[in-house]
């Protein structure tokens, strides 16, 4: 399994989705804000991201951008999570870098496949 690293900031979102990527043997790394989340990218080489879009300190946006300008973490795939489910909001995060984009609440199912996905 893989070692995800979850940045939110809301702790319901944190909590649940963190408790069921754990259950299917993922570990599971958390981060509150994205500077935090760029940090433990490069202390704790992720395998994936899952990055909140909407954070505080430094928002999804431009923690995906710099993550991506980074050659020590630019590898790592990073998922944009958002409760914006325009297709303007998917194109802005695919534009910062991200890999892929899913929509809050998250289909657990779907968000699983696009993982998988990526990992592959």
């Amino acid at each position: 399994m893989a070692k995800i690293l979850y940045v939110e900031d809301n702790e319901m979102n944190r909590d649940m989705l963190s408790r069921r990527l754990s259950r299917r043997g993922h570990e599971v790394l958390l981060a509150f804000d994205g500077q935090a989340g760029l940090e433990m990218m490069k202390s704790e080489s992720p395998e994936i991201v899952l990055m909140d879009m909407g954070l505080p300190v430094l928002d999804g946006w431009d923690a995906t951008t710099q993550a991506k300008a980074d050659p020590d973490i630019n590898m790592i795939p990073i998922i944009a999570l958002t409760a914006h489910a325009l297709e303007s909001d998917k194109q802005k995060a695919l534009e910062c870098g991200a890999d892929d984009f899913d929509t809050k609440p998250v289909d657990f199912k779907r968000l699983l496949g696009k993982i998988d996905s990526l990992l592959s």
